[in-house]
């Protein structure tokens, strides 16, 4: 297993669900360690990314893949606790190093994210509070005692070549 991929969406398709008890995820339509699917390793976010508006539940690693449809995440530490059932999710090749995700409870008080950001993001987000470099760039938005939005950005791995497709898209305004 690789430190981190170039990867931010890798075979996302179909629906899943957790039991929290035995960490195992069950996927619909899913292809875990297929050709172009899941590895372990890499990281599961269930629902949608924070600031889309829609249910996120947070981010585990994978620890180990049964089936195109079973896998078992590491831990549920960086879940937000709430039930995940025939929810979408993405992939992500994301450094291995990093936090497994922060949950927030409200998506606009604080989120904290990691993306893989490409040059086409990046050109978007130039002269924006979201400007960062390409790679893997983690990303923590607050809103401070005024009510205005605060962008905190850390380049993690500085990377050409990094392929996304991930939602939201690493641009001006992930958030939107």
């Amino acid at each position: 297993m690789a430190l981190w991929g170039n990867n931010d969406n890798v075979g996302s398709d179909g629906t899943v669900s957790l039991n929290y008890t035995t960490r195992v995820v069950t996927g619909a339509g899913t292809s875990f360690g297929i050709a172009g699917g899941c590895a372990v390793g890499d990281v599961i976010k269930f629902g949608s990314a924070p600031g889309t508006g829609t249910t996120y539940y947070g981010d585990a690693r994978i620890a180990s893949i049964a089936s195109s449809e079973s896998l078992t995440i590491a831990s549920t530490a960086g879940l937000s606790g709430a039930a995940i059932g025939s929810t979408d999710f993405q992939v992500s090749q994301q450094p291995a190093w990093c936090n497994e995700g922060h949950f927030s409870e409200t998506n606009t008080a604080y989120d904290s994210y990691v993306y893989g950001a490409a040059k086409q993001g990046i050109q978007a987000a130039n002269a924006t509070q979201y400007e960062a470099g390409v790679g893997w760039v983690g990303v923590t938005t607050y809103n401070d005692q005024h009510g205005n939005l605060r962008v905190k950005k850390e380049i993690l791995v500085a990377m050409s070549g990094i392929t996304t497709g991930n939602t939201p898209l690493y641009d001006g305004d992930p958030l939107s």
